[in-house]
């Protein structure tokens, strides 16, 4: 079969522009390598999504899979290897097989940024984390701590400090970089200590587990040891736009070169949310960008 339109990752910027797609009468492929709607389905808390108080990044997620598939969409859980044009239309290669469409759709998001300090990867899953929701309640009555000073950092000390028995909050540089909102409902929890100026040296294990860490204060050279059994890391994300570099540009940074308008290099082929160049990545702005590049998809096909 040759769809209209494959979306590759279906996180809110892939469904969104899925939804838009399939109420356009259009058949839609959508394919996602790990996890149904991307990084916001492990934020315990999203309140800046219009006309939703609050609601988790999960159950947001659901609902809008629900909604696309409801509409007509296929789905396959497959990682993307490759993408190819020929004549009028693409080839979607995947680690099972592959998949022809007439417009394709990047939607990949980005993944979290590792800090980079020996011994972080092998230490994954054993103390070091990048998903407060996920590996939270793992150290219930535990001393943790949390590298990053953003919405992403602050919403993941506030969900921890439910379950842990202190939250010890670290950031690089001397303030946050959050919404003041989330500043201040941290700064109301009794059981969150803040440190500024402290740069990761180096993790402490013994038999494999994580057992402390070792700062360097940034003003005055002085050295900090935080002895704790998990350190959940949020320090922003980076994209994986390798697979598409044959047929468009990406920046130094990984990211798909393209404008509001989605459009990329190569002819039908459009990019949306976190994995293009953007100053703003939002949820707000991830479906606005699916809306965009699905608009155009559907333009380009007529």
């Amino acid at each position: 079969m040759i769809y209209d339109m494959i979306v590759i990752g279906a996180g809110t910027a892939g469904m969104t522009a899925a939804l838009n797609a399939l109420r356009n009468g259009k058949t839609v492929l959508v394919l996602e390598k790990e996890t149904v709607g991307g990084q916001i389905s492990f934020s315990p808390r999203v309140e800046n999504f219009p006309t939703i108080m609050a609601i988790s990044g999960a159950e947001l997620s659901d609902r809008l899979f629900e909604q696309i598939m409801s509409h007509g969409a296929d789905f396959e859980l497959e990682k993307v290897t490759g993408v190819e044009k020929n004549g009028d239309i693409f080839t979607v290669t995947t680690e099972y097989g592959a998949h022809e469409g007439r417009t394709v759709i990047i939607a990949t998001g980005a993944s979290p940024r590792r800090i980079g300090v020996e011994g972080e990867n092998e230490l994954v899953g054993h103390g070091v984390s990048y998903c407060a929701l996920c590996d939270g309640a793992f150290y219930k009555d535990e001393e943790v701590a949390l590298i990053g000073d953003a919405n992403t950092a602050l919403q993941y000390a506030l969900f921890l400090t439910g379950y842990c028995k202190k939250v010890h909050v670290c950031t690089l540089f001397d303030r946050f970089f959050a919404d003041k909102a989330h500043v201040d409902n941290l700064m109301t929890k009794d059981n969150v200590a803040v440190y500024h100026n402290l740069s990761l040296r180096e993790f402490l294990s013994e038999n494999g587990e994580l057992t402390g860490l070792v700062f360097e204060n940034t003003t005055d050279k002085s050295e900090f040891r935080l002895p704790v059994k998990a350190v959940f890391i949020a320090i922003g994300q980076v994209p994986d736009n390798k697979a598409f570099a044959n047929l468009c540009d990406i920046d130094k940074n990984g990211y798909v070169i393209a404008g509001d308008d989605g459009k990329t290099r190569t002819d039908g082929l459009f990019v949306a949310g976190d994995c293009r160049t953007k100053s703003v990545r939002q949820l707000a702005t991830a479906a606005a960008d699916g809306a965009i590049a699905a608009t155009n998809a559907s333009l380009y096909l007529k």
